[in-house]
């Protein structure tokens, strides 16, 4: 790299190619203004804000700027360039009336300009591919997964390459790789507009960790991931790469609102049921994940938790008798209808059991 030099602040702009900032929406025609409000909103700017009001800005943590169309373009910092900008009383934080510490005016003067290290995108590749695929100030799985494709598209470095140099033993390179590719091809092919998702951001680790799965892989006709293939999803699975994406993001315009809530247990629970024809219709039929799911399951575990879910409860309702029953007839009945509940219950499965019309029970 470079040595050091210093440029103003003013003289910076963000990168709208930064993989992390595409991840909330960002496009090649983002003001400054929009993408400093983002920045502000989604990457907890103030905590920064508030180091540099306190102690400055430090030295040794130069930005890496590129010189495009004309510009200085901040390629690692932007969080920093942020912060600097809203301590040095931008109009977007006087608009927001955000609370902005006060600046003595030796830090106001010592962050008028900040040491800057210029690098061009190509070169700096190995540097911020370590330090946020796979280093210690790492970037979501989404931002991964697009500085990944655009090193191996744009410079045409083999995802080996990419692996090697970020010291990636565990080809996460490549089911991010695979996962973006899928998702690209969603929105080429299939018809799914990431823009209309539910969530601010896209949770494309539910993507790309779904894709590992042996459901998934079966209903998409995914191929293997070490094909890096561009194109990863059968010709003839666009309509389910289209499912699939509305039950991990949902779609706004349709109204239809994501299956998945959290990725664990609703990840194995969705490839279960897409593994399931019954289960599957019902899903597809508007039943919700958990509903379908029970599809799934063998009856004699669902019956036997519903039966240990049903002692819980009664013995928390016991619990309560001293404290909570006020001697009123409905409660009562509630409870009457309770107790027949459980003795058809058991006169049931008592006669499946020994052929008797009924057994007698010794109490506990």
């Amino acid at each position: 790299m470079s040595p050091p030099t210093h440029l103003p602040v003013s003289e910076l702009h963000f990168d709208r190619d930064n993989p992390r900032l595409v991840e909330f929406g960002i496009k090649p025609n983002t003001s400054e203004n929009e993408i400093l409000q983002i920045l502000w909103d989604a990457m907890d700017v103030m905590e920064l804000v508030m180091s540099i009001a306190s102690s400055g800005y430090f030295a040794h943590e130069p930005l890496i700027v590129t010189e495009e169309g004309g510009k200085h373009v901040v390629l690692e910092g932007n969080r920093r360039l942020a912060a600097l900008r809203v301590l040095l009383g931008h109009e977007v934080a006087k608009e927001n009336k955000w609370q902005v510490p006060e600046i003595t005016p030796e830090i106001e003067a010592g962050i008028q300009e900040i040491p800057v290290i210029f690098e061009d995108r190509e070169s700096s590749w190995k540097y911020l591919g370590f330090k946020h695929v796979n280093g210690p100030a790492k970037w979501t799985s989404f931002a991964k997964a697009k500085y990944i494709a655009q090193v191996h598209r744009k410079y045409e470095v083999p995802l080996a390459d990419i692996a090697r140099q970020i010291g990636d033993g565990h080809k996460t390179v490549q089911r991010l790789y695979r996962g973006l590719m899928v998702l690209e091809q969603a929105e080429e092919e299939a018809d799914y507009n990431t823009d209309n998702r539910y969530t601010p951001r896209i949770f494309f680790s539910h993507l790309y960790t779904a894709l590992d799965k042996p459901g998934f892989t079966e209903f998409l006709g995914l191929a293997a991931q070490e094909d890096e293939n561009p194109r990863p999803v059968a010709e003839d699975k666009l309509e389910e790469l289209r499912q699939v994406c509305v039950w991990l993001f949902g779609d706004k315009e349709s109204e239809e609102p994501p299956a998945i809530k959290t990725q664990n247990p609703d990840l194995s629970r969705l490839d279960a049921v897409i593994r399931n024809r019954e289960a599957l219709f019902a899903l597809k039929a508007g039943e919700d994940l958990a509903s379908a799911f029970e599809l799934t399951r063998p009856t004699g575990a669902v019956l036997e938790e519903s039966l240990l879910g049903a002692k819980r409860e009664l013995m928390k309702a016991k619990s309560y008798i001293s404290t909570g029953y006020d001697k009123s007839e409905s409660m009562l009945r509630t409870a009457g209808s309770v107790a027949d509940l459980a003795d058809s219950i058991y006169d049931e499965m008592d006669r499946m059991r020994s052929g008797t019309r009924k057994a007698s029970r010794l109490s506990d």
